[in-house]
């Protein structure tokens, strides 16, 4: 009898755990060995879409998130095994006349839908994977396209500062020529100069801003220092400008509420695990038993089950459920949360779309039309320097303002995006002048 069970049992002992350790090499192996073939930041211009895709291939974040999905993946495949068989040996006495040697095999065998319970618990630690990604991926977007409009904004900016640059030259160029004819005090040209000097500083913030911006857009796909050179977009074009009826409607279906629907459903699984688990399990077992004095065989039946006397899991089951309870209030909290984030969104949008197509249509047309009057004339004579100043000083004010309210408008739609988890229209165009133009008339 020894002779048949102890190879038997050096050889279960031996070959499991080295089956066991190549399946897991071969499988870690698969897992590292991740393509990363994706798209190529360019080297000239980058649009939406390009920065957009890049992000969803390379950012940090998003790899975190699919990582978290194929490590449930194991969980899920866990959790459908079964209980291992326990293979037990025992001999009595040394002597080998009056020994006995017993080989006996025990399986425990899951009572109460143990397995069942423990495979849905796993599916919703899942799903719930699944949910933070569509999350992250979402947010991601919201990130990427308040980057990539922030640098369009600091593009406007800088040549919004350059324009100016030259409006100061001109205006001081043609202020020390009627010093030189006597025409006006050389203080006024002493002021053009001082001008000159302050759009100088504007416009070497510009430029120190425009570099933060990039840099800030190429981080979303983990680069430190950008490729791209400049981003090609339309700042004047502004999102649509959906009801907040609607957008109350796809907040439903958000991924952040779906998250919080699957938390309630995970709890539920997990508190019914550890109902299941207060049903005791049967263990069956089989073996046999020499005996060397008698000379004889016996085979040994069994069964074994624990007594639920003083541990009955009362105490995980409670909190189980008090968690459940914790994730659907924090569900209604979410629901409450969101909506006001959305309206608080949608009103941002809203008022910025309104400022923006009044600064457009009136207030910077207005502006330029005032300075273009006081340029000509200062040329004859009519108005004094300081009145030139003034009204250049407005236009820029104006122009300054209209890219301060667009870029608002589109970091609303991004927020708004992020909330509802995807996109919120087809982009409207508003009718607007060109924030750059000047007037081609010299002064």
């Amino acid at each position: 009898m020894q002779k048949l069970f102890l190879p038997l049992v050096l050889a279960v002992s031996v070959h499991v755990p080295v089956f066991a350790q190549a399946s897991f090499l071969n499988e870690g192996r698969a897992g590292l060995a991740i393509s990363s073939a994706g798209p190529v930041e360019p080297s000239g211009s980058l649009t939406l879409a390009a920065a957009l895709a890049l992000a969803a291939s390379a950012n940090p974040g998003l790899a975190v998130a699919a990582r978290e999905i194929a490590a449930m993946d194991g969980a899920v495949q866990q959790a459908a095994t079964r209980p291992n068989p326990e293979l037990s040996a025992s001999l009595e006495d040394t002597r080998k006349e009056t020994r006995s040697t017993t080989l006996q095999l025990n399986q425990t065998i899951e009572l109460g839908g143990k397995r069942l319970a423990r495979m849905t618990a796993a599916d919703r630690n899942r799903d719930a994977a699944v949910a933070d990604l569509a999350i992250a991926q979402a947010a991601l977007r919201a990130t990427v396209m308040t980057a990539f409009y922030e640098v369009l904004t600091a593009q406007e900016r800088h040549q919004l500062a350059l324009a100016s640059v030259e409006l100061a030259q001109r205006a001081t160029s043609v202020a020390a020529k009627r010093v030189v004819a006597g025409k006006t005090s050389p203080v006024d040209e002493t002021r053009a100069r001082v001008a000159q000097a302050s759009v100088h500083i504007e416009l070497s913030q510009a430029a120190s801003e425009l570099s933060t911006m990039r840099q800030r857009l190429a981080a979303t796909w983990g680069k430190t220092r950008p490729r791209f050179e400049r981003v090609d977009g339309a700042l004047a074009v502004l999102p649509p400008l959906p009801s907040l009826d609607s957008l109350l409607q796809r907040l439903q279906q958000s991924p952040a509420f779906a998250r919080s629907r699957l938390e309630v459903q995970r709890r539920q699984a997990l508190a019914q695990v550890e109902r299941t688990r207060q049903v005791p399990d049967l263990t069956v077992s089989i073996g046999a038993k020499r005996d060397e004095q008698l000379g004889r065989n016996q085979a040994i039946l069994g069964v074994s089950i624990p007594l639920a006397l003083f541990d009955r899991n009362q105490g995980n089951l409670l909190e189980s459920l008090r968690r459940t309870d914790k994730a659907r209030d924090a569900l209604t909290a979410s629901d409450i949360q969101g909506a006001s984030e959305l309206a608080q969104a949608h009103e941002q949008l809203a008022t910025a779309i309104e400022q923006a197509q009044l600064l457009q249509q009136q207030i910077v047309p207005g502006a330029q039309s005032a300075y273009d009057a006081a340029s000509t004339g200062f040329a004859f004579g009519k108005f004094s320097f300081l009145d030139v100043l003034d009204a250049q000083r407005t236009l820029l004010q104006a122009k300054s303002q209209t890219l301060q309210t667009l870029a608002s408008a589109h970091r609303a739609a991004a927020d708004i995006e992020r909330l509802v988890g995807g996109d919120i229209g087809a982009v409207s165009v508003v009718s607007a002048v060109s924030l750059n133009s000047q007037s081609q008339e010299s002064p």
